[in-house]
């Protein structure tokens, strides 16, 4: 519940001031925020980690109708291919260079969330992690983020445009 409470808190949050929210379909914390940006009224990205055909995990299929209708389901792979265990950890660069900002919320040790991070971090974005329980596993990955000083603390929105105006040289996001 953690993870998902504050990802839609974040996610409303950037909603407001008109970011696109970029994420890969999943269960969990991608749900909450491709459903918040869509109850918010804001544009929203699925990258697929098979062909757009292939939408997987199918029972998100009414998902990923409502952000087809508010955004777009992409994939860097032809139709027809499937959504095979390796191709979520390659579809991860693709979320990674699409977005000015990663903000990783929940993350175990081994987590795709941490991919995600390192792609981003390879092609130079932001990455800001958020902190939590320290006794919990799925917040291991961003705790050990924020030691090493690979991505920021992230507690809030604020923190986010911060990351992004210092990263952009911008002072707003655009849908």
């Amino acid at each position: 519940n953690y993870g998902v409470e504050t990802t839609a808190d974040l996610t409303s949050g950037l909603s407001d001031q008109r970011c696109t929210i970029v994420s890969g379909g999943a269960y969990g914390i991608d749900a909450a925020a491709h459903r918040t940006a869509i109850a918010s009224d804001a544009p929203t990205v699925a990258v697929l980690a098979g062909g757009v055909d292939r939408l997987y995990p199918a029972a998100h299929r009414g998902l990923f109708t409502q952000i087809i209708g508010s955004g777009a389901v992409i994939s860097e792979l032809i139709v027809g291919q499937a959504p095979e265990r390796w191709r979520f950890i390659q579809r991860n660069r693709i979320i990674a260079a699409l977005a000015a900002v990663t903000v990783v919320v929940e993350a175990g040790r081994r987590s795709g969330a941490l991919h995600t991070a390192r792609s981003a971090l390879e092609i130079g974005r932001a990455v800001g992690a958020v902190p939590g329980p320290i006794h919990s596993a799925a917040s291991a990955g961003c705790h050990q983020l924020i030691r090493d000083g690979l991505a920021q603390l992230v507690t809030g929105t604020d923190d986010i445009m911060q990351l992004w105006r210092e990263s952009t040289g911008l002072g707003w996001c655009s849908p």
